[in-house]
C-alpha cells in the first residue's frame, strides 16, 4: 500500500495518522497479532503501537485524532499534500480499515477521516461541494469477493491472457468468452418505480417457482451463442454446448470460463482432450466474475426478460430465446460489453 512505506517517521504528519489508524484497525480486528507483528507489518516501532494501542483503549478513537485546527479558511486548512494523502487512503483503503466505520466512503465517512488526519471539520453539504471540486462523484461500487486472491488476478492480466490471445492469434483461432446463468419466475424485475412517499408499490409475480437455465458464449467481435435448457447444468449439456459452438465458428475456440465444478469435471476434461484441435478451455481465476464480459450479457438479459410475468417454463424458455436472438441481429451491442471499463483488457 503507498502510506506503508519504510520508515514512518519519514511520513507526513496526514500519513503518519493515517498509518495509526490502521496499526490500531489491524489490532482490533484481529488481523495481527502482537506489537512485534504489527510493527513489522506498517514500519513502526513496537514502543509507538503499544503507545497508540493504549491510548486508543483509554480514550477510544479521539486519542488517536489530529488537533482541531482554527482560525483560517476552509480552503486553506487542508494542504495539497494532506488532500494527497486522504484521496490515497480512500483509494487504497475502506472505512472499516482505517477504524472508520462501514465498507463505503460516504460524506460523513469522509469527513471523519479528514477530522481525524488532519483536524479539520467540514459540514457534510460542503464536503460533497468540496469532494465534487477535486474530482469525485457519488457512484455504485462494484462488488468483489474477499475469497478473490489479487495475485491471481494480476497474474492473469499480465501474463496469462496476453498468452492465451497471443496463441490463438497464432492459430487463426477465436477466443469467445462463456458463462452460465438462471432465471427464476420468482425474482421481480429490477429497479426501483416512482409511488407516492409512504405507499411502496406492488410488483405482480407468479405464484408458481420455476427457472431456466443459460449457457452462452460471446467474441469480441459481436458473435453470440447460446443454449436454453430447464434442467441442471451438467457435463453433458457443456460438451454440447462447445461442439456446437465449434461446428457454428468454423475454427477452432479458445473457451474462457469461470471455475465452475463442471468445467473441471473428469467428462469434460476427457472431452477436451479428445478434441484438442477443435477446443481449448481456460479458467480464469476464481471469484472474479468482473473479468468475464459474457456476465454483462447476463445481466442484460436478468434487466430485459421480466421472469415474473410468465406464466410457465416453457413461456420463461420462450421469452429467454427470443431476448438472446434478437441480440445475435445487434453485434454493436455485444461489442459493446467489451469496452466497459473492467474487461477492456480484452480487446486492448
Amino acid at each position: 500500500m503507498a502510506i506503508e512505506v519504510g520508515d514512518a517517521r519519514l511520513l507526513s504528519a496526514a500519513a503518519q495518522e493515517v498509518v495509526r489508524l490502521r496499526v490500531v484497525a489491524a489490532l482490533e480486528s484481529g488481523r495481527v497479532g502482537s506489537y512485534r507483528e504489527a510493527a513489522e507489518v506498517f514500519g513502526v516501532s513496537s514502543r509507538s503501537v503499544g503507545t497508540w494501542w493504549r491510548a486508543y483503549r483509554t480514550g477510544g478513537r479521539e486519542a488517536l485524532a489530529a488537533p482541531v485546527k482554527t482560525g483560517m479558511g476552509r480552503d486553506e486548512l487542508v494542504s495539497d499534500q494532506d488532500r494527497a494523502v486522504l484521496f490515497q487512503a480512500m483509494a487504497d483503503y475502506t472505512p472499516e480499515d482505517l477504524l472508520i466505520g462501514g465498507p463505503l466512503w460516504t460524506r460523513a465517512l469522509v469527513g471523519e477521516l479528514i477530522r481525524l488526519v488532519t483536524g479539520v471539520t467540514m459540514t457534510e453539504q460542503g464536503l460533497g461541494k468540496w469532494l465534487r471540486r477535486h474530482g469525485f462523484s457519488p457512484q455504485r461500487p462494484d462488488r468483489r469477493s474477499y475469497r478473490q486472491d489479487q495475485e491471481k488476478v494480476d497474474v492473469w492480466l499480465q501474463r496469462d491472457y496476453p498468452a492465451i490471445a497471443a496463441r490463438a492469434s497464432a492459430e487463426k483461432a477465436v477466443i469467445v468468452w462463456a458463462d452460465q446463468c438462471g432465471l427464476c419466475s420468482d425474482t421481480a424485475p429490477p429497479g426501483r418505480s416512482w409511488a407516492p412517499a409512504g405507499q411502496t408499490p406492488v410488483v405482480r409475480v407468479n405464484g408458481r417457482r420455476f427457472r431456466v437455465n443459460i449457457m452462452s458464449a460471446i467474441a469480441s467481435r459481436g458473435s453470440l451463442w447460446f443454449t436454453v435448457f430447464t434442467g441442471k447444468f451438467t457435463a453433458k449439456v457443456f460438451t454440447v454446448f462447445l461442439d456446437r459452438l465449434a461446428r457454428q465458428a468454423g475454427r477452432k475456440v479458445h473457451v474462457i470460463a469461470d471455475r465452475h465444478p463442471v468445467h473441471r469435471s473428469k467428462t469434460v476434461r476427457a472431452w477436451l482432450e479428445a478434441n484438442s484441435d477443435r477446443v481449448e478451455l481456460h479458467l480464469m481465476p476464481g471469484y472474479s466474475p468482473e473479468l468475464n464480459p459474457d456476465e454483462l450479457l447476463n445481466a442484460d438479459l436478468k434487466r430485459h426478460v421480466h421472469a415474473a410475468r410468465t406464466r410457465s417454463a416453457d413461456d420463461l424458455a420462450h421469452e429467454t430465446r427470443r431476448f438472446l436472438h434478437r441480440r445475435q441481429k445487434q453485434p454493436r451491442t455485444v461489442r459493446g460489453y467489451f469496452h466497459t471499463h473492467h474487461v477492456r483488457y480484452t480487446i486492448e
